[in-house]
């Protein structure tokens, strides 16, 4: 069976393939936040240390509770700085709080960040025209116009890369290889749209954000 080409090097790679990149989140706004904080967490680094990391991230931000983020205050930065083995980059700590609190505000608006983000898609995963063949980008047309619209909300590190990736991971994107099994079973188990290539810039190297 293929697996896109990703390169497995740890079985959590694989399981994070298999079992959660790519398939919609349509109903869990705390899920959702959690795939953009991770997304906004790896700017500059490598996403295999992410996935290393998750539990960490699980316990500092309280399994990403944003509600609970967005109340946090100094002693909460120092906390988390202080935490071994986490990030210590004190922007990206407090570009999470910044942007659990602008997460709110989007769900007092829309009803839930999952309604607002797949608004763009009328609910429906895209498939581009060539991603199934592995034409990747690492960014396009719609994640510049998310990026562009979360930033004058408030949002913190989400440029159209990250954003791109977190489109990809939620499900909004279906950018698995055709012949991989996770693309079969998410075109069936939810609605699809085709489109065709939309401003795409970069060519993306199939492995996990890297």
């Amino acid at each position: 069976m293929g697996h896109c080409t990703w390169v497995f090097a740890k079985e959590s790679d694989r399981f994070y393939h298999d079992h959660e990149w790519g398939v919609p989140v349509h109903n869990d706004d705390r899920q959702m936040f959690e795939h953009l904080t991770l997304e906004c967490l790896q700017c500059g680094l490598n996403w295999g240390l992410m996935l290393k990391k998750r539990e960490i991230f699980r316990n500092c931000f309280e399994n990403f509770e944003y509600d609970r983020i967005a109340e946090y205050g100094e002693a909460d930065v120092r906390r988390i700085m202080s935490t071994d083995g986490m990030l210590k980059s004190e922007r990206k700590i407090r570009a999470v709080i910044t942007n659990a609190r602008c997460y709110r505000k989007v769900r007092e608006e829309f009803g839930s960040f999952c309604d607002y983000l797949w608004a763009y898609t009328d609910g429906k995963t895209v498939l581009y025209d060539g991603h199934a063949k592995g034409a990747i980008p690492v960014s396009n047309g719609l994640s510049h116009r998310i990026s562009q619209d979360l930033k004058k909300r408030g949002f913190k590190f989400i440029g159209p890369i990250t954003i791109y990736s977190h489109l990809q991971a939620c499900g909004i994107i279906n950018d698995h290889a055709e012949d991989c099994p996770c693309y079969r079973k998410i075109n069936e188990m939810y609605p699809t749209v085709k489109r065709k290539p939309d401003q795409e810039s970069g060519q993306a190297i199939l492995l996990p954000h890297i």
